[in-house]
């Protein structure tokens, strides 16, 4: 589906739902072990559905696999909801991934902010217009997890043709701010610290926000944007604190429990979508898997 510049501002201020990338028992893609995922997402409200994100493990597979989970998750959205494909890596690769996201039916592509230790800021302006024309030019929507690189910079990369949104995910609300004012008011500033940090991001201007736990309990992140869309700080605060303990799992070993955490809780809901690929951590520890069961259990997801 071709989206308006309106209709695509109002899917980027929703939520973005980042999945997982399922295994079988040989450790290959098994991208039909999300049909029942996508669907729990879709009925509650999901906005944004997000293949490729770093939920989905995007630095653990091979270019081939990432082509092929989003081919496979957009013929399992069959139109339902409007697709997001993250791209990224070197170059080639992600000019081959965006072609190949463009042909499937993404709406929109999310770019992984390049992670080369001799990363240019006009360097990545050049990167994001390469991705434009392999992509036939689908709205890009940056995803920055360093702000170091300054605003001036930031609204560089911002001024780009075809940028309609950044997803912030670094923890420095005033930084967002400044970049804010200094970009095209018509850029979309969306959350990318999850559900827990969506309010702090609300605050100085961001909309919508990321979300790895649409994999498992998307009713919740659609309540959580239901009350920041209304004002309703105090809810959302409410309903963030109560499944605290989930994010406070998948932020164990420096974040390497994220995705983690996510495939424990869908094997404890019965959507076993493998282990997770080194140098996530897998298994989590006793006491790891012991809270997010004691967090399955207060909030009724398991008995």
């Amino acid at each position: 589906m071709a989206l308006s510049k309106a209709d695509l501002r109002g899917v980027l201020s929703g939520i973005s739902g980042i999945l997982v990338t399922p295994y079988d028992e040989n450790g290959d893609v098994a991208p039909k072990k999300l049909s029942p995922i996508i669907d729990r997402a879709l009925t509650a409200g999901v906005h944004f559905p997000v293949v490729n994100g770093n939920t989905g493990e995007f630095y653990a597979l091979t270019t081939d696999e990432a082509i092929t989970m989003t081919r496979s998750v957009a013929e399992m959205l069959d139109g339902r909801a409007p697709m997001l494909a993250g791209v990224g890596r070197g170059i080639r690769d992600a000019v081959a991934l965006a072609k190949a996201s463009a042909e499937a039916g993404a709406e929109a592509l999310m770019i992984h902010q390049p992670p080369d230790p001799f990363v240019a800021p006009r360097g990545v302006v050049d990167y994001l217009k390469r991705i434009a024309d392999a992509s036939d030019g689908l709205p890009m929507m940056l995803y920055l997890r360093n702000d170091t690189i300054g605003t001036k910079a930031i609204a560089d990369l911002c001024a780009v043709e075809g940028v309609a949104g950044v997803k912030w995910a670094t923890p420095n609300p005033m930084k967002l701010a400044e970049a804010i004012s200094a970009c095209d008011p018509d850029i979309v500033w969306v959350g990318g610290l999850a559900e827990v940090w969506a309010p702090t991001f609300y605050a100085v201007g961001a909309r919508g926000f990321t979300s790895g736990l649409i994999n498992v309990w998307p009713e919740r992140s659609m309540a959580i944007h239901a009350a920041l869309e209304g004002g309703d700080y105090e809810t959302a605060r409410k309903l963030i604190s109560e499944m605290r303990a989930f994010e406070d799992v998948r932020a164990e070993e420096m974040n390497g429990t994220n995705v983690t955490g996510v495939k424990s809780a869908l094997q404890l809901l019965g959507n076993d979508c493998g282990p997770t690929r080194p140098p996530s951590a897998w298994p989590l520890t006793p006491a790891q898997h012991d809270k997010l069961v004691g967090f399955m259990r207060e909030n009724r997801l398991v008995k």
